[in-house]
């Protein structure tokens, strides 16, 4: 099935009913990672523009409800020391935060049961399949 944005918006919807804290997302360079993050942002209450953390690995937001929302893209990181030496780890204990964490895979001994885990695969045929864990 080819994903729209519409069906991003749902999709979205239906994670933040999940109530995580933390939140990963797993898959392919272009699958819709970052596409899904800004559509849950959004339905946070996001009204500034969302840009990728590509480049600065974490950016910060305020929902309508005062929680923060962090947004990481881990991608050029190149170990859980340089996430921990940067400060980066207490935004995941925050209390009143949500992270949403893109490209997670070197901080998986930081990830607790209790976090949502997002995989976007992009098939051949254009069309992705997400899983949850």
């Amino acid at each position: 099935m080819n994903i729209t944005l519409s069906d991003m918006q749902r999709i979205a919807q239906e994670l933040l009913t999940k109530q995580a804290q933390l939140y990963t997302f797993t898959g392919s360079l272009g699958a819709g990672k970052t596409t899904l993050v800004q559509a849950m942002l959004r339905r946070l209450g996001v009204t500034e523009a969302i840009q990728s953390p590509t480049y600065m690995y974490v950016c910060i937001y305020k929902a309508t409800d005062g929680r923060t929302l962090y947004h990481f893209d881990l991608y050029r990181l190149n170990s859980l020391e340089e996430f921990s030496q940067s400060g980066f780890e207490e935004y995941l204990y925050d209390p009143n935060g949500i992270c949403f964490i893109e490209w997670p895979e070197i901080i998986k001994p930081l990830l607790d049961e209790k976090t949502c885990q997002v995989n976007i695969e992009y098939k051949d045929d254009k069309s992705r399949v997400i899983t949850l864990t």
